[in-house]
């Protein structure tokens, strides 16, 4: 047999067990646990995606680096519901003034309300388990059950 078709089998084998692992992980819906917005946090994540909030903002340290991380953001002290609609009426330092009317502020709000009762981020304490998955400990536990 020749070195190539050696290689080339290695390969084919190597890209067969990453497609299997990639199926298992990606299509097994038990580990996602049962994390549910409300009716008005997802109209708030709908007008958060519309204004491409991500592209300057992170939610679990996933989005743009120009604005903090919002994950926590309504609970972490002296920045409650009033510091958000502050925020959301100015805009703070290079935050643009999205002009929002009330409704659109209220879901907004409730949607960082919500996302702020799944988890910490950072999480200081979770674990990387054994199949790849990382399990953290969560604000309200009746998420990730």
């Amino acid at each position: 047999m020749r070195q190539s078709s050696k290689y080339f089998i290695i390969i084919v084998v190597l890209l067969a067990f990453f497609l299997l692992y990639n199926f298992t992980i990606y299509k097994s819906k038990t580990d996602y646990g049962s994390i549910q917005l409300s009716e008005k946090a997802l109209n708030g994540e709908s007008i958060w995606l519309q204004n491409n909030c991500n592209s300057c903002h992170q939610l679990y340290g996933l989005g743009g680096y120009l604005g903090p991380d919002l994950t926590n953001v309504y609970s972490i002290r002296n920045k409650n519901e009033y510091y958000i609609k502050a925020m959301l009426n100015s805009g703070v330092k290079s935050m643009p003034k999205f002009h929002f009317n009330k409704f659109e502020k209220e879901v907004l709000i409730q949607f960082l309300k919500e996302v702020d009762q799944t988890g910490y981020y950072p999480n200081a304490n979770s674990v990387l388990e054994t199949n790849g998955w990382v399990s953290i400990k969560y604000k309200n536990e009746n998420h990730g059950k």
